[in-house]
């Protein structure tokens, strides 16, 4: 089976990790975050736009008590100059991974090194804190419709690491993974990627997915390391200063 296009993931991406309303200003979608992090809060520009647009937008997201902030997708590029000259700063460049479930999920962890479960325990949410994960990122989790499921993951008899993912159109999109600082580098993170492979196959789906920061080193050499294919990309546009 052929892997998503970048354009698919986008929306997958909206569908797992969404926010807590969606409005629109012309051809701007405005996002409340709630305090959920960059996904959930940043500007899409579809189509054509004006400068008042733009100026508009800004003014909606500032009502908001949020950051002007636009999210730039393959194929912005008049959108992404439009704002470097407003004075807009490139914010973290994403990639975007994915790769058929089925040659991720050609080894089961050992049981412990990834149970599902879902709603959080308490455990889950006290290693995504001490990565900076909060309250308002897992309301993010929480908002997903349809199939979705954490994972937590115990290794050397101790807590070492958590994620989430949810479902949409046969495509498990896998969030907010955190390893333990003393549990890295000992194959917890693949542990947890193979285990959501699994459960993509258990749910009926056909496609695994992720996404990283570019500056991420490890990250990105684990997905990699997975066979995991980078489908696209994108990045931030913020302004912080008038």
């Amino acid at each position: 089976m052929s892997l998503p296009d970048i354009q698919t993931l986008y929306e997958v991406c909206e569908a797992t990790w969404p926010p807590a309303e969606i409005s629109a200003v012309g051809p701007v979608t405005i996002r409340n975050g709630q305090g959920g992090g960059k996904r959930v809060s940043a500007a899409t520009v579809d189509g054509a736009f004006a400068e008042a647009d733009l100026e508009t937008a800004e003014a909606a997201m500032l009502a908001l008590g949020q950051s002007r902030l636009f999210m730039i997708k393959e194929g912005d590029d008049v959108l992404d100059a439009a704002l470097a000259a407003r004075g807009y700063e490139v914010v973290d460049p994403v990639n975007v991974y994915a790769a058929n479930a089925a040659d991720i999920a050609t080894e089961r962890p050992p049981r412990t090194a990834a149970i599902p479960g879902w709603e959080p325990l308490r455990i889950m949410e006290e290693i995504w804190a001490k990565g900076g994960i909060g309250s308002a990122r897992i309301d993010v989790m929480k908002r997903a419709q349809g199939a979705k499921t954490g994972f937590v993951s115990r290794w050397n008899d101790q807590p070492a690491g958590t994620s989430f993912m949810a479902m949409h159109n046969g495509i498990g999109m896998v969030h907010a993974v955190e390893i333990l600082p003393h549990q890295r580098r000992q194959g917890v993170g693949r542990f947890l990627m193979r285990r959501a492979a699994f459960w993509v196959l258990e749910q009926g789906g056909h496609t695994l997915s992720v996404i990283c920061t570019q500056d991420n080193a490890g990250a990105n050499g684990l997905y990699a390391s997975l066979g995991m294919t980078v489908v696209g990309q994108y990045h931030y546009r913020q302004k912080n200063t008038d």
